[in-house]
Protein backbone atom coordinates (compact mmCIF):
# COMPACT_ATOMS: atom_id res chain seq x y z
CA UNK A 1 0.00 0.00 0.00
CA UNK A 2 1.38 3.16 -0.96
CA UNK A 3 -1.02 5.57 0.52
CA UNK A 4 -4.27 7.29 0.51
CA UNK A 5 -5.99 10.48 -1.43
CA UNK A 6 -6.88 13.53 0.61
CA UNK A 7 -9.98 15.11 1.26
CA UNK A 8 -9.11 17.60 -1.79
CA UNK A 9 -8.61 14.74 -4.34
CA UNK A 10 -11.48 14.02 -7.11
CA UNK A 11 -11.90 10.76 -6.23
CA UNK A 12 -12.46 11.50 -2.98
CA UNK A 13 -10.45 10.64 0.68
CA UNK A 14 -9.14 7.88 1.61
CA UNK A 15 -8.90 5.65 -1.27
CA UNK A 16 -6.25 3.28 -1.04
CA UNK A 17 -3.93 3.85 -3.50
CA UNK A 18 -2.40 -0.12 -3.91
CA UNK A 19 -0.46 -0.11 -7.05
CA UNK A 20 1.57 1.74 -9.96
CA UNK A 21 2.99 0.92 -12.61
CA UNK A 22 3.73 2.50 -16.00
CA UNK A 23 1.19 1.52 -19.31
CA UNK A 24 3.19 -1.07 -20.93
CA UNK A 25 4.35 -3.08 -17.47
CA UNK A 26 0.57 -2.37 -16.64
CA UNK A 27 -0.73 -4.25 -19.93
CA UNK A 28 2.42 -7.17 -19.32
CA UNK A 29 0.47 -7.51 -15.70
CA UNK A 30 -3.07 -7.51 -17.14
CA UNK A 31 -1.93 -10.01 -20.07
CA UNK A 32 -0.92 -12.21 -16.62
CA UNK A 33 2.02 -12.50 -18.29
CA UNK A 34 4.00 -13.67 -14.87
CA UNK A 35 6.21 -16.87 -15.76
CA UNK A 36 9.55 -16.24 -17.37
CA UNK A 37 8.69 -16.67 -21.06
CA UNK A 38 5.45 -15.09 -21.51
CA UNK A 39 5.16 -12.35 -23.87
CA UNK A 40 2.13 -9.79 -25.16
CA UNK A 41 1.99 -7.65 -27.80
CA UNK A 42 -0.35 -4.75 -27.64
CA UNK A 43 -1.34 -2.91 -30.98
CA UNK A 44 -2.06 0.31 -32.05
CA UNK A 45 -0.80 3.13 -34.13
CA UNK A 46 2.77 1.26 -32.97
CA UNK A 47 2.98 -1.49 -31.43
CA UNK A 48 4.96 -2.52 -27.80
CA UNK A 49 6.28 -6.56 -27.33
CA UNK A 50 7.47 -7.26 -23.77
CA UNK A 51 8.72 -10.51 -22.68
CA UNK A 52 8.45 -11.00 -19.19
CA UNK A 53 12.38 -12.57 -18.23
CA UNK A 54 12.37 -13.22 -14.66
CA UNK A 55 14.23 -12.53 -11.64
CA UNK A 56 17.47 -11.85 -13.42
CA UNK A 57 17.89 -8.74 -15.02
CA UNK A 58 18.99 -9.55 -18.48
CA UNK A 59 22.38 -8.07 -19.96
CA UNK A 60 22.53 -4.35 -21.68
CA UNK A 61 21.16 -4.59 -25.87
CA UNK A 62 21.93 -2.13 -28.12
CA UNK A 63 18.49 -4.16 -29.99
CA UNK A 64 15.66 -4.24 -27.21
CA UNK A 65 15.06 -1.87 -24.03
CA UNK A 66 15.28 -3.52 -21.02
CA UNK A 67 12.76 -2.39 -17.76
CA UNK A 68 11.18 -3.59 -14.04
CA UNK A 69 8.47 -5.09 -14.75
CA UNK A 70 7.47 -4.79 -11.04
CA UNK A 71 8.34 -5.39 -7.39
CA UNK A 72 6.05 -7.50 -5.46
CA UNK A 73 6.14 -8.94 -2.19
CA UNK A 74 7.86 -12.52 -2.20
CA UNK A 75 4.57 -14.14 -0.30
CA UNK A 76 2.15 -13.04 -3.21
CA UNK A 77 4.79 -14.77 -5.98
CA UNK A 78 5.31 -18.37 -4.12
CA UNK A 79 8.76 -16.72 -2.85
CA UNK A 80 9.76 -16.54 0.60
CA UNK A 81 12.23 -13.66 -0.02
CA UNK A 82 10.45 -10.14 1.31
CA UNK A 83 10.30 -8.72 -2.32
CA UNK A 84 10.42 -10.38 -5.73
CA UNK A 85 11.42 -7.93 -8.98
CA UNK A 86 10.39 -8.99 -12.52
CA UNK A 87 12.44 -7.92 -15.46
CA UNK A 88 11.36 -7.70 -18.80
CA UNK A 89 12.34 -6.71 -22.77
CA UNK A 90 10.91 -4.30 -24.32
CA UNK A 91 10.61 -3.48 -28.19
CA UNK A 92 8.92 -0.50 -29.42
CA UNK A 93 7.89 -1.17 -33.53
CA UNK A 94 7.14 2.43 -35.18
CA UNK A 95 4.31 1.60 -37.94
CA UNK A 96 1.97 -0.93 -37.40
CA UNK A 97 -1.52 0.62 -37.42
CA UNK A 98 -0.38 3.23 -39.35
CA UNK A 99 0.33 1.93 -41.97
CA UNK A 100 -3.07 0.56 -42.58
CA UNK A 101 -3.89 4.65 -42.32
CA UNK A 102 -1.68 4.88 -45.44
CA UNK A 103 -3.40 2.65 -46.76
CA UNK A 104 -6.62 4.54 -46.05
CA UNK A 105 -5.65 8.39 -46.02
CA UNK A 106 -2.54 7.68 -48.37
CA UNK A 107 -3.22 5.30 -50.91
CA UNK A 108 -7.19 5.86 -50.73
CA UNK A 109 -7.50 1.75 -51.12
CA UNK A 110 -9.83 1.49 -48.20
CA UNK A 111 -12.79 3.30 -46.88
CA UNK A 112 -12.46 2.53 -43.51
CA UNK A 113 -9.76 0.72 -41.48
CA UNK A 114 -12.03 -2.10 -40.58
CA UNK A 115 -11.85 -3.52 -44.26
CA UNK A 116 -8.38 -4.11 -44.34
CA UNK A 117 -8.83 -7.85 -42.82
CA UNK A 118 -11.54 -8.86 -45.37
CA UNK A 119 -9.85 -7.29 -48.09
CA UNK A 120 -6.18 -9.31 -47.23
CA UNK A 121 -7.97 -12.34 -47.08
CA UNK A 122 -9.26 -12.12 -50.72
CA UNK A 123 -6.03 -13.42 -51.36
CA UNK A 124 -3.81 -16.17 -50.39
CA UNK A 125 -0.54 -14.44 -50.08
CA UNK A 126 0.84 -11.10 -51.57
CA UNK A 127 1.66 -11.83 -54.69
CA UNK A 128 5.33 -12.04 -54.03
CA UNK A 129 4.80 -8.23 -53.17
CA UNK A 130 6.80 -6.96 -49.63
CA UNK A 131 6.36 -3.93 -47.64
CA UNK A 132 9.41 -2.22 -45.31
CA UNK A 133 7.11 -0.01 -43.02
CA UNK A 134 9.50 2.43 -42.26
CA UNK A 135 7.60 5.81 -42.71
CA UNK A 136 9.63 7.29 -39.51
CA UNK A 137 12.63 4.89 -39.38
CA UNK A 138 12.34 1.60 -37.91
CA UNK A 139 12.40 0.95 -34.65
CA UNK A 140 13.36 -2.42 -32.37
CA UNK A 141 15.48 -4.16 -33.01
CA UNK A 142 17.00 -1.96 -35.65
CA UNK A 143 17.03 1.44 -34.24
CA UNK A 144 17.45 2.91 -38.08
CA UNK A 145 15.58 6.80 -38.38
CA UNK A 146 17.34 6.86 -41.55
CA UNK A 147 15.81 3.82 -43.30
CA UNK A 148 12.41 4.17 -45.38
CA UNK A 149 9.65 2.29 -46.50
CA UNK A 150 9.83 0.58 -49.33
CA UNK A 151 7.16 -1.26 -51.58
CA UNK A 152 9.11 -4.24 -53.38
CA UNK A 153 8.29 -7.09 -56.76
CA UNK A 154 4.93 -4.84 -57.40
CA UNK A 155 3.76 -6.22 -60.56
CA UNK A 156 0.82 -5.64 -63.63
CA UNK A 157 -1.02 -8.44 -61.21
CA UNK A 158 -0.79 -6.45 -57.89
CA UNK A 159 -4.01 -5.31 -56.70
CA UNK A 160 -4.92 -3.45 -53.82
CA UNK A 161 -5.66 -6.67 -51.79
CA UNK A 162 -2.21 -7.59 -52.25
CA UNK A 163 -0.90 -4.32 -51.13
CA UNK A 164 -3.50 -5.09 -47.99
CA UNK A 165 -2.37 -8.37 -47.49
CA UNK A 166 1.27 -7.19 -47.38
CA UNK A 167 0.86 -4.57 -44.70
CA UNK A 168 -0.67 -7.39 -42.70
CA UNK A 169 2.22 -9.41 -43.40
CA UNK A 170 4.51 -6.83 -42.59
CA UNK A 171 2.99 -6.32 -39.07
CA UNK A 172 3.85 -10.22 -38.26
CA UNK A 173 7.35 -10.12 -39.24
CA UNK A 174 7.89 -7.02 -37.61
CA UNK A 175 6.76 -8.26 -34.24
CA UNK A 176 9.04 -11.75 -35.38
CA UNK A 177 12.21 -9.46 -35.62
CA UNK A 178 11.88 -8.52 -32.21
CA UNK A 179 10.83 -11.85 -30.34
CA UNK A 180 13.69 -13.41 -32.23
CA UNK A 181 16.10 -10.76 -30.26
CA UNK A 182 14.32 -10.95 -27.20
CA UNK A 183 15.07 -14.78 -27.42
CA UNK A 184 18.96 -13.89 -28.22
CA UNK A 185 19.27 -11.64 -25.51
CA UNK A 186 17.63 -13.47 -22.60
CA UNK A 187 18.07 -17.08 -23.77
CA UNK A 188 14.52 -17.29 -22.71
CA UNK A 189 12.33 -19.13 -25.26
CA UNK A 190 8.91 -17.42 -25.46
CA UNK A 191 6.27 -19.82 -24.39
CA UNK A 192 3.03 -17.74 -25.52
CA UNK A 193 2.17 -14.37 -26.94
CA UNK A 194 -1.00 -12.64 -25.51
CA UNK A 195 -2.19 -10.26 -27.65
CA UNK A 196 -4.14 -6.92 -27.67
CA UNK A 197 -5.02 -3.91 -29.19
CA UNK A 198 -6.89 -2.70 -32.02
CA UNK A 199 -5.45 -4.54 -34.50
CA UNK A 200 -5.54 -7.78 -32.86
CA UNK A 201 -8.64 -7.50 -32.14
CA UNK A 202 -10.30 -7.24 -35.71
CA UNK A 203 -7.39 -9.06 -37.51
CA UNK A 204 -7.62 -12.63 -37.14
CA UNK A 205 -5.42 -13.59 -40.17
CA UNK A 206 -2.23 -11.06 -38.54
CA UNK A 207 -2.90 -13.27 -34.82
CA UNK A 208 -2.93 -16.33 -37.29
CA UNK A 209 0.30 -14.96 -38.91
CA UNK A 210 2.05 -14.27 -35.40
CA UNK A 211 1.30 -18.21 -34.37
CA UNK A 212 2.98 -19.20 -37.43
CA UNK A 213 6.05 -17.06 -37.67
CA UNK A 214 6.76 -17.57 -34.34
CA UNK A 215 5.61 -21.19 -33.86
CA UNK A 216 4.14 -20.39 -30.34
CA UNK A 217 0.43 -19.87 -29.24
CA UNK A 218 -0.98 -16.47 -29.98
CA UNK A 219 -4.05 -15.55 -27.32
CA UNK A 220 -6.27 -13.18 -27.98
CA UNK A 221 -7.32 -11.33 -24.54
CA UNK A 222 -11.46 -11.53 -23.77
CA UNK A 223 -10.87 -8.29 -21.84
CA UNK A 224 -8.43 -5.94 -24.66
CA UNK A 225 -7.92 -2.83 -21.99
CA UNK A 226 -4.92 -5.10 -20.84
CA UNK A 227 -3.17 -1.83 -19.47
CA UNK A 228 -6.42 -1.18 -17.49
CA UNK A 229 -6.53 -4.50 -16.53
CA UNK A 230 -3.36 -4.69 -15.01
CA UNK A 231 -3.73 -1.80 -13.24
CA UNK A 232 -6.79 -3.28 -11.67
CA UNK A 233 -4.96 -6.41 -10.86
CA UNK A 234 -1.85 -4.58 -9.64
CA UNK A 235 -4.69 -2.70 -6.53
CA UNK A 236 -6.67 -5.93 -6.36
CA UNK A 237 -3.02 -7.58 -4.87
CA UNK A 238 -2.35 -4.53 -2.65
CA UNK A 239 -6.22 -4.60 -1.22
CA UNK A 240 -5.88 -8.04 -0.41
CA UNK A 241 -8.66 -8.60 -3.22
CA UNK A 242 -6.73 -11.09 -5.01
CA UNK A 243 -3.97 -13.36 -2.70
CA UNK A 244 -1.03 -13.96 -5.06
CA UNK A 245 -0.21 -13.92 -8.64
CA UNK A 246 -1.56 -17.60 -9.89
CA UNK A 247 -4.84 -16.18 -8.82
CA UNK A 248 -4.23 -13.48 -11.44
CA UNK A 249 -3.67 -15.59 -14.07
CA UNK A 250 -6.81 -17.13 -13.01
CA UNK A 251 -8.90 -14.53 -13.58
CA UNK A 252 -7.12 -13.28 -17.00
CA UNK A 253 -9.05 -15.57 -19.94
CA UNK A 254 -8.80 -16.03 -23.72
CA UNK A 255 -11.39 -14.79 -26.43
CA UNK A 256 -9.51 -17.12 -29.07
CA UNK A 257 -5.93 -18.79 -29.32
CA UNK A 258 -4.16 -19.59 -32.33
CA UNK A 259 -2.03 -22.44 -33.04
CA UNK A 260 1.12 -22.18 -35.45
CA UNK A 261 0.27 -24.36 -38.41
CA UNK A 262 3.60 -25.83 -40.24
CA UNK A 263 7.38 -25.31 -39.58
CA UNK A 264 8.39 -21.71 -39.56
CA UNK A 265 11.66 -22.77 -40.41
CA UNK A 266 10.41 -23.57 -43.84
CA UNK A 267 9.27 -19.99 -44.53
CA UNK A 268 12.38 -17.92 -43.20
CA UNK A 269 13.88 -14.75 -45.74
CA UNK A 270 16.71 -14.06 -43.19
CA UNK A 271 15.94 -10.14 -42.71
CA UNK A 272 19.18 -7.46 -42.98
CA UNK A 273 19.48 -3.91 -42.11
CA UNK A 274 22.25 -1.61 -41.45
CA UNK A 275 25.69 -2.59 -43.06
CA UNK A 276 24.65 -5.84 -43.94
CA UNK A 277 24.57 -5.73 -47.36
CA UNK A 278 20.58 -6.12 -49.14
CA UNK A 279 19.49 -8.72 -50.93
CA UNK A 280 15.81 -9.28 -53.08
CA UNK A 281 13.56 -12.07 -51.62
CA UNK A 282 13.05 -14.83 -53.38
CA UNK A 283 9.36 -15.55 -54.53
CA UNK A 284 9.04 -18.38 -51.68
CA UNK A 285 10.60 -16.20 -49.25
CA UNK A 286 7.69 -15.05 -46.58
CA UNK A 287 9.78 -12.60 -44.44
CA UNK A 288 10.16 -9.03 -45.07
CA UNK A 289 13.78 -7.64 -46.04
CA UNK A 290 14.61 -4.66 -44.82
CA UNK A 291 18.12 -2.72 -45.55
CA UNK A 292 19.15 1.49 -46.23
CA UNK A 293 17.40 2.92 -49.32
CA UNK A 294 20.66 3.59 -50.99
CA UNK A 295 21.40 0.06 -50.59
CA UNK A 296 18.57 -0.85 -52.62
CA UNK A 297 17.90 -2.08 -56.28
Amino acid sequence: MFGHTDAESVAGPRIPIAGIAGDQQASLFGQACVSPGMAKNTYGTGSFVLANVGEQRPGLSDTLLSTVAWRLPGSMTGSHAPTVTHYALEGAIFSTGSAIQWLRDGLGILAEAAEVGPLAESVEDTGGVYLVPAFTGLGSPWWDPDVRASVLRITRGTTRAHLARAVVEAMAYQSRDVVDAMVQVCGHEITELRVDGGAAVTLDLLCQLRADQLGVTVARSRLTEATALGATYLAALGAGVLRDTEEVGEAWSADRRFEPRGDRASSTLHTTCGSTPWSAPSPTDERVATGRPEEST
